[in-house]
């Protein structure tokens, strides 16, 4: 294991988990009255009303779809008798379908916060951030899921980044495995990561 496979496949990890945790530790006991959203309702409605739950509800999906392929194993699915294909087919259709519901809502949010100034006025350098990484950790998403594994020949990401991060809660990450997956699959955990250390101190504390 070089240097860098240990810092960017070990210790970033690990860190952002440590600055997602202590960050939602401290928002809680120190900023509590900055917990919420912030809501910028009063400033306009119509955009807020569309985009918010399309954000929302497709994040959460988005998320349950990480859970469910990441920490459920290939041996498992093979067991109850789910050919690789049509797993694979399955949760492409439905990450597509929650990728779009978090794209079209982070881009209603995202004009919101742009082009109106009343919204604009309302937020922070940090958010911007945030926003920002969200739309690269969901181009880098998409990119596998539609053009790969639904277009394409297709990636069992169940044998390499799933090993690594399940080791990651168990003591012992495979660094081997998500060092040999394609890069594409890499720059997106590195993006997750990033906008994970990132959470507490931004309005998506609130989620």
């Amino acid at each position: 294991m070089s240097a860098w496979d240990l810092w960017w496949w070990v210790i970033l990890p690990y860190l952002a988990l440590a600055v997602f945790v202590v960050g939602h530790v401290w928002r809680w006991r120190y900023d509590q009255f900055g917990w919420t959203s912030r809501s910028t309702q009063l400033q306009e409605r119509v955009l807020l009303k569309w985009g918010s739950p399309l954000f929302h509800y497709g994040t959460f999906a988005a998320i349950a779809g990480h859970v469910i392929g990441i920490l459920i194993p290939e041996s498992f699915t093979d067991a109850i008798g789910i050919p690789d294909t049509a797993y694979r087919w399955f949760s492409s259709i439905a990450g597509t379908i929650a990728a779009l519901g978090v794209i079209i809502g982070v881009a209603m949010l995202a004009y919101r916060r742009t082009l109106i100034p009343r919204v604009r006025a309302t937020t922070s350098p940090v958010d911007w951030v945030a926003l920002v990484l969200l739309a690269i950790v969901i181009v880098l998403g998409i990119i596998p899921t539609m053009g790969v594994n639904l277009l394409g020949a297709g990636y069992d990401y169940r044998m390499s980044v799933a090993l690594w991060f399940r080791g990651l809660f168990a003591g012992n990450p495979d660094v081997a495995a998500i060092a040999h997956a394609p890069l594409i699959y890499q720059v997106h955990a590195t993006a997750a990561w990033a906008i994970l250390g990132i959470w507490p101190f931004t309005r998506l504390v609130h989620v």
